[in-house]
């Protein structure tokens, strides 16, 4: 028997791939390497915040499977890869998971598969990278398979957009592999852009992330600058995006942070540096980044000593930290990165967070917020979880810094 489509990696992208797939009527397994997100997908739990337990359910009743098997790859019409890219120890591009998914899917492929690859990397990675590996045992991508490209724009917690609406970018290895691409994804998206390219369906998404890594490091080098000049930058921000063309608004904060875009830039950083080019806009943004938490930490030890303390054995209260509100997701959160930086002056840190759960980097949380809010020495308010009262924290607090912007009150210190 086949199937409409098998993902391969079923994570914060494969499982809301296989949701919109699901729900359009299109039968769908789910291929991931890890038993226990096999087995909490077949119990009905979902692992990732954009696909609830009521979707999951109506995805099992309707057909839906998880598996370690790859084999089911051989039953596929199409094959949508979504495994993560992250970095090496080295700060590197690591392709490994991309290489294995590959290397699993030629090994299962029959001809006349769609193979698509969703994971972010650098322009050349579908053609160079895992076409040859697609290849190895005599397949020709473009004539006995169509191969092609569609970079994922899931956006974690965003309610307004998911996989429907949100236009979707192909590309193929040949003009031809392109039209099966489109024709696949036109199943469930309301709107299918076609690239020229592979190429440039990988850069498009790397622009898109990277244009959020400088423009989130331009408005935080901006709090920066305010704060030396005793200007209210929240005031700043507000006036400026009162202009109805020319300006987008992004807001600052402890840093980027999440699965893409403190990584993307650097692929396109890497592959920049591999051509002999620089990007010296992206390298300054990813200075300005790095420096961010050193700021935040400074910042409270400048407030802590307007207080007669020093950072130094006093309790500072983190809270919020997750890289964005509602999203249980710690992936690059600068948040540790401050707390990093508090602690190695001496600061006794604890942590609050309504949708963290424990967070291994920062050991238990606190039990009691309110109990926490008036023991501790000072407060910071990193990620503005929907959960949070900010009158409450304002009122409750000793000392509270609000890095988010959001919270009422005079006496509050701003970001």
């Amino acid at each position: 028997m086949s199937v409409d489509l098998v993902v391969v990696g079923v994570g914060y992208v494969g499982l809301p791939l296989a949701a919109a797939a699901s729900a359009a009527g299109q039968s769908v397994i789910g291929y991931d390497i890890s038993p226990t997100v096999r087995d909490r997908l077949a119990a009905g739990f979902s692992h990732v915040p954009d696909v609830t337990p009521a979707q999951l359910r109506g995805m099992l009743a309707t057909g839906f499977t998880a598996t370690t098997d790859p084999s089911v790859i051989t039953t596929a019409d199409t094959v949508v890869i979504c495994v993560p890219t992250g970095l090496g120890p080295d700060g590197r591009p690591d392709l490994s998971a991309v290489r294995a998914a590959a290397a699993t899917v030629s090994d299962h492929l029959r001809p006349g598969t769609l193979v698509v690859l969703e994971s972010t990397s650098f322009p050349g990675t579908t053609d160079e990278v895992v076409r040859p590996i697609l290849e190895r045992h005599g397949l020709v991508a473009g004539e006995d398979f169509p191969l092609a490209y569609s970079p994922e724009r899931i956006d974690p917690g965003n309610r307004r957009h998911g996989i429907r609406n949100t236009p979707k970018v192909v590309s193929g290895h040949t003009p031809l592999c392109a039209k099966h691409c489109a024709a696949f994804y036109g199943r469930f998206v309301e709107t299918v852009v076609v690239a020229k390219g592979t190429r440039e369906a990988e850069m498009a998404k790397l622009l898109e992330n990277t244009y959020r890594y400088v423009n989130i490091a331009l408005v935080n080098e901006m709090a920066v600058f305010c704060d030396q000049l005793g200007l209210d930058v929240w005031d700043v921000l507000h006036c400026a995006a009162t202009k109805p063309f020319g300006f987008a608004p992004f807001t600052p904060g402890a840093g980027v942070g999440g699965h893409c875009i403190p990584i993307d830039p650097r692929y396109l950083l890497d592959k920049a540096r591999r051509e002999g080019a620089r990007l010296t806009v992206v390298e300054a943004a990813r200075e300005v980044d790095r420096t961010m938490p050193g700021y935040l930490v400074d910042r409270v030890a400048r407030l802590l000593a307007g207080d007669g303390k020093t950072v130094a054995g006093a309790g500072v209260l983190l809270l919020g930290v997750t890289y964005k509100a509602d999203v249980p997701d710690t992936r690059e959160s600068a948040a540790l990165r401050v707390a990093a930086g508090l602690a190695a002056l001496g600061a006794r840190i604890a942590y609050h967070d309504p949708v963290a759960g424990e967070v291994p980097q920062l050991g238990p949380p606190v039990p009691d917020l309110d109990a926490a809010l008036r023991e501790s020495d000072a407060t910071v308010l990193l990620v503005p979880h929907r959960d949070y009262d900010l009158g409450h924290l304002a009122r409750r607090a000793r000392l509270l810094l609000d890095v988010t912007g959001r919270v009422p009150g005079g006496e509050v210190q701003r970001l």
